[in-house]
């Protein structure tokens, strides 16, 4: 029964709440069952919070009071760069590991109003900075279809967690596709909001005009839900603002950076120029199938162009070193961070910094500062932002004709621990999920069926069927377009 229940959406899950049949306790005890029963092997939490149930108590507590809402008592997974008052947040860095947040926060904060019991604390990639969640200080973790594969990443352990039922859902931050890559690999939903949708106070930062905090689920519905409640301004975050709201009953798209004619309502745009570079076959097929079935149900498809697009990967990892080299400067060993002594001041520093962060936080940073120094800023730096500007305003005047555009997620499944040793090979994977970052556009990674590959896991030989995903961007404020061809795509109720 208890395996049965961790199985639950959130959306089935409040509703038995609602009704009586069982309790948050339950809940709570079928979630952390199952994570006691696999997290050893896939490392998916760092953490499982020792009051979790009695948060669980309280949301019981709450609602035999009279109390309702989707939320109240349901066991969410959160990642490790997003701070919950008394709790550890180390985003996956030996740099901040004994550091225990002093506040919520703002997504943490509504949550806990809205009653939801936080399980534990998910893997990563330290800082937010990689795609497989192969680079945090803390051990890899590890696919739920396949172990000998990645979850992906940044935030690959909160997509575990939800696949493998060790939470009915889960917060992430998005980065380049932080959020969409684990969901495409773990076959969850993935929903990465506007830029400033959701408050980013109380995020570590990785790159702050990139970031956001987006949920991973189960159901399209449930992502819908857990975003209606963590969205809004934000005083505490200049960068937040008031987007329309996800339910908008209007079937056309909304931007608030151009102006969408109601003729782009269910037409979705494909870029085919991009899907010629490393689309794996299988991962095609799939993708070609999703768009039929759209195709069946009233969705027109057509190719569009981007001009810019194919400068999308060069100018988002030249932004993200250089934001990255910032935002990490603070952690020196003197104001915040891991405190090492050497035998001058900036021994301290080298020494904190050498053995606080991990290898691929320090090329970042050292590209990063490269990038930003004399000489090299208007070359490099200063060009990016210049193309920056130009996708943003192609992406703009795209939405003018469609509703949506449409790729796959990533051009490949899940890989192999440790396959991916050259840097760039994991950089290219993000081809797809960066321009929704660089342009501030909400995007979804949907599940689109499996592909077979060989499978060692637990030194087995045979074949594993591995997740793959479909990704659709919209234009700026419209989420709802994602919402609504997600639950066409997936058979849910609109």
């Amino acid at each position: 029964m208890s395996s049965e229940l961790a199985k639950l959406s959130i959306t089935q899950a409040a509703a038995k709440l609602q009704a009586g049949e069982i309790t948050s306790v339950d809940l709570v005890r079928a979630c952390v069952e199952e994570a006691k029963a696999k997290n050893p092997e896939l490392n998916a939490y760092l953490e499982i919070f020792e009051d979790v149930e009695a948060q669980a108590k309280e949301a019981d507590t709450r609602r035999a009071k009279g109390e309702t809402g989707a939320l109240l008592g349901i066991p969410l997974a959160i990642k490790d760069n997003i701070l919950i008052k008394g709790k550890h947040a180390s985003a996956a860095s030996k740099m901040l590991e004994p550091y225990v947040a002093i506040y919520d926060s703002t997504a943490i904060a509504k949550l806990k109003k809205e009653g939801a019991v936080f399980v534990g604390r998910t893997n990563m990639d330290e800082f937010a900075l990689g795609g497989s969640t192969e680079n945090s200080a803390f051990g890899v973790t590890k696919n739920p279809h396949d172990a000998s594969r990645v979850a992906g990443g940044t935030s690959g352990g909160s997509a575990a967690a939800v696949a493998a039922d060790m939470a009915l859902g889960a917060l992430g931050s998005d980065t380049g596709g932080s959020v969409r890559n684990p969901a495409s690999f773990c076959g969850v939903v993935g929903f990465k909001p506007t830029y400033g949708a959701v408050s980013r106070f109380g995020l570590i930062a990785a790159v702050s005009s990139f970031d956001q905090i987006g949920p991973i689920t189960k159901t399209v519905a449930d992502a819908e839900l857990l975003f209606n409640v963590i969205k809004g301004k934000d005083p505490l975050d200049s960068t937040s603002t008031e987007f329309p709201r996800s339910d908008l009953s209007s079937g056309s798209s909304r931007s608030d950076l151009g102006n969408s004619s109601r003729s782009a309502s269910r037409r979705i745009g494909v870029p085919r120029s991009l899907l010629v570079q490393g689309v794996e076959a299988d991962v095609l097929e799939k993708f070609e199938a999703s768009l039929e079935k759209l195709k069946a149900e009233g969705y027109e498809v057509v190719d569009i162009e981007i001009p810019s697009i194919s400068l999308a990967l060069a100018t988002y990892y030249i932004t993200n070193f250089a934001e990255v080299s910032s935002n990490l400067s603070r952690f020196d060993g003197v104001r915040y961070g891991l405190s090492l002594k050497g035998e001058t001041l900036a021994d301290d520093y080298a020494k904190s910094r050498a053995e606080g962060f991990g290898p691929e936080t320090r090329r970042r940073i050292l590209l990063g500062t490269y990038v930003l120094s004399a000489g090299y800023y208007d070359a490099y730096y200063g060009k990016a932002g210049l193309a920056r500007k130009k996708l943003t305003d192609e992406f703009v005047k795209a939405f003018t004709d469609i509703e949506l555009i449409a790729t796959p997620t990533m051009p490949t499944p899940a890989f192999k621990v440790g396959e991916k040793e050259d840097p760039l090979s994991m950089y290219a994977a993000d081809l797809f999920t960066v321009t929704a970052n660089l342009t501030g556009n909400p995007a979804i990674s949907l599940p689109m069926g499996n592909v077979s590959r060989p499978s060692t896991s637990l030194g087995t030989t045979g074949n594993s069927e591995l997740p793959v995903g479909i990704q659709f961007t919209a234009a700026h404020g419209d989420e709802a377009a994602l919402f609504r061809v997600g639950k066409t795509l997936l058979g849910e109720a609109n």
